[in-house]
């Protein structure tokens, strides 16, 4: 590439960022002159904040096309006056710049991929789309990916709008609007794509800034890792959760056995907490007898029936139907005083009782009752009154509710609930897990919720898998349109209750209304690492189709045997010997005894040379180098085959494996070497 081509580059480049520097000056006078006025003054620091997160990377492309026009691709569209200045990678004139092949050039003569540091031009890569060339299997911008994928980490995951594949950037611009799940083995980007999805999303359907985007990841180390993304590509709005940031007032204090996850997890248990509400409501056999300011109003079985009934025909909540059946019998009640007040009982012998007096005036009971519910008559020589109004009837109906007494009795036919009794009741445990919050969600939709639930219009489900059924319950309610992204890779699923098919999960809350979309390509890991975990696959998942590499690195994963005593040892001396990024894979038994061998800090910082995880936590992350420790107890885990996959196909570069005793079986055709090699 010619120096003077540089320059012209150089020159728009200079260009662009005197233009953004031109808004940014314009939006931070803005937020000035707003303060008095604070929803404009949050707007104009939105806008501020969306400007100062594309300043990294401003332009990436350039297409020429044959009708002579040139667009400059980049993270947002810049405009002086009329003319576009930058073309956002979201718009529909972008997409050849991803999409764009030899034999299929959608009218591009040249694709450039231009690389930046800071605000300088530093290196410019032109494919020329010639039909005589055609590969149908070539990648977009093979020298621009290609140094991406093979640059070391940082321990922050980086957007790939500028690598973006076709494959991905169909999955990006999918128009479906149901549930779109993408499966894509390791290494195919489909964490990054999700998120791309979003900024698309965002971009196109405006509707979505007002109705909420929700990204949930498998843990925070996770949210962590992609934290950067959308607001590299200008979005600040979106917000991520794990599933226990969806109960933010619960304490997580326990991990369930696998069998128990398992049990908790399954669609069941809905209708087990449906019934366990439900039988909190007591219909009695025998009349129940009320006290009321010293009277005893009797209150029958049919009419807690009638009440019962009409307060489920309601369809509300478990304590919001319990003020209807309430009131219905309140009603009862309260009409039983107004019968009796109204009314003169006689005794045999013509005296009269409960009724009143003889020559109909109220009694000193009905006086109290009307007392209580503030109800003030006069009755004096010139006769009684004997009649009770509506607004009197009314005031009886508030009287009986507020009495304490009342209230018992009331309680006691249908308690007021919450979720916590409910699900302690049902399993009672000490403390809650992970498996416990869905259950909770569930019942607090059954018995009615003390704050309204926060909904979106569109969810994004990473390591989609893990989630159990009743998990895919309690994100349903969040998402009432049903439009969703749903990434995973079922040969990677942990959890007992997670998913082992996309139509199980999914069908009961969407219908035939979900869209599979696969990636195939693997980016990240490279053949020999792939090529090792072919007797896993094998053994576990066969038939089962990886993704294809797009580069060998030539260097081949390789294990060591030690002595579970010397594991820790192994391990140190191993990472002392491996550059770049590191990660060290572990079954939780070994955290600590490892954690302390390498002298490793808490709480862990992605960001180290060195960290130390599970295989849970190590989902959707990536490292330069990554050292399995004891495979075997990773594989003794109830779906520790997929665990064990996820742990081999986090490296970029290099993978070793270090065994107590004998390799697995699934591992033995890895080269073995010395301790001292690695």
């Amino acid at each position: 590439m010619t120096g003077s081509e540089i320059d012209i580059e150089q020159e728009y480049l200079t260009a662009l960022y005197a233009r953004l520097d031109a808004l940014r000056e314009e939006a931070s006078t803005a937020v000035r002159r707003a303060e008095c006025d604070r929803d404009a003054a949050d707007v104009w620091r939105a806008e501020v904040a969306r400007l100062d997160t594309v300043e990294r990377g401003l332009c990436f492309g350039l297409l020429e096309l044959c009708d002579g026009r040139r667009l400059h691709i980049g993270r947002l569209g810049l405009f002086r006056d009329d003319e576009p200045l930058l073309v956002d990678w979201r718009a529909p004139v972008a997409q050849p710049f991803y999409t764009a092949t030899a034999s299929a050039p959608q009218g591009v003569r040249r694709r450039r991929h231009i690389a930046t540091r800071g605000r300088t031009v530093v290196a410019l890569n032109d494919e020329v789309l010639d039909p005589d060339s055609a590969d149908e299997d070539g990648l977009v911008g093979e020298a621009a990916l290609l140094a991406a994928v093979t640059a070391e980490r940082t321990g922050r995951m980086r957007d790939i709008v500028t690598t973006l594949q076709a494959e991905q950037d169909r999955v990006i611009r999918d128009d479906h609007r149901g549930v779109l799940v993408v499966q894509g083995g390791p290494g195919t980007g489909k964490t990054a794509v999700a998120l791309h999805r979003v900024a698309y999303l965002l971009y196109t359907h405006r509707h979505l800034r007002t109705r909420g985007v929700l990204v949930v990841g498998p843990s925070r180390i996770f949210l962590d890792y992609i934290g950067q993304v959308l607001p590299g590509l200008g979005e600040h709005s979106v917000m991520t959760a794990t599933i226990a940031d969806l109960c933010p007032d619960l304490q997580v204090s326990r991990v369930d056995p696998p069998e128990t996850a398992e049990a908790k997890g399954r669609a069941d248990m809905a209708g087990r907490l449906a019934d366990a509400v439900r039988s909190h409501v007591r219909i009695p056999e025998e009349p129940v007898d009320v006290e009321f300011e010293r009277q005893v109003l009797r209150l029958d079985p049919a009419a807690c029936r009638r009440a019962a009934r009409k307060a489920r025909q309601s369809g509300l909540p478990h304590n919001h139907a319990r003020m209807v059946f309430q009131r219905e019998v309140v009603d009862v009640l309260a009409q039983h005083l107004v019968d009796r007040m109204e009314a003169v009982v006689l005794t045999d012998t013509g005296e009269a009782i409960d009724g009143g007096t003889l020559d109909g005036r109220l009694g000193a009971a009905d006086l109290r009752a009307l007392a209580a519910a503030g109800v003030v008559i006069g009755q004096d020589d010139d006769g009684p009154r004997t009649m009770l109004d509506e607004t009197d009837k009314a005031a009886l109906r508030d009287a009986l509710l507020a009495d304490t007494d009342v209230q018992d009795a009331l309680n006691a036919l249908w308690p007021p609930l919450n979720p916590q009794h409910v699900v302690s009741d049902l399993s009672a445990t000490d403390g809650w897990s992970i498996a416990d919050i869905p259950l909770l969600d569930e019942a607090a939709a059954l018995i009615g919720r003390d704050d309204s639930l926060t909904t979106f219009g569109h969810v994004v489900v990473d390591e989609a898998q893990e989630l159990s059924e009743m998990a895919w319950r309690m994100l349903m309610r969040r998402c009432p349109t049903r439009s969703m992204t749903l990434v995973g890779d079922l040969a990677q699923t942990g959890n007992p209750a997670g998913a082992t098919s996309w139509d199980r999960v999914l069908r009961p809350h969407v219908g035939d209304r979900w869209r599979f979309a696969p990636l195939t390509v693997n980016y990240r890991t490279p053949a020999e690492i792939m090529a090792a975990t072919t007797d896993l696959l094998a053994a576990h998942h066969p038939g089962m189709r990886p993704p294809r590499s797009v580069r060998a690195t030539g260097e081949e994963p390789w294990r060591h045997r030690t002595t579970l005593a010397d594991l820790p040892r192994a391990v140190a001396d191993a990472a002392t010997r491996t550059g770049g990024r590191l990660a060290i894979i572990s079954p939780g038994t070994h955290i600590a005894a490892l954690s302390a061998a390498l002298s490793l800090t808490t709480p862990m910082d992605l960001t180290d040379d060195v960290v130390l995880l599970t295989p849970a936590q190590a989902k959707g992350l990536e490292f330069d180098a990554v050292l399995i420790a004891d495979p075997a107890s990773i594989l003794d885990a109830p779906l520790g085959h997929n665990d064990l996959y996820v742990a081999m196909t986090r490296a970029t570069h290099r993978l070793g494996v270090i065994h107590p005793g004998p390799p697995p079986t699934e591992l033995s055709a890895m080269r073995e070497v010395p301790a001292h090699l690695p």
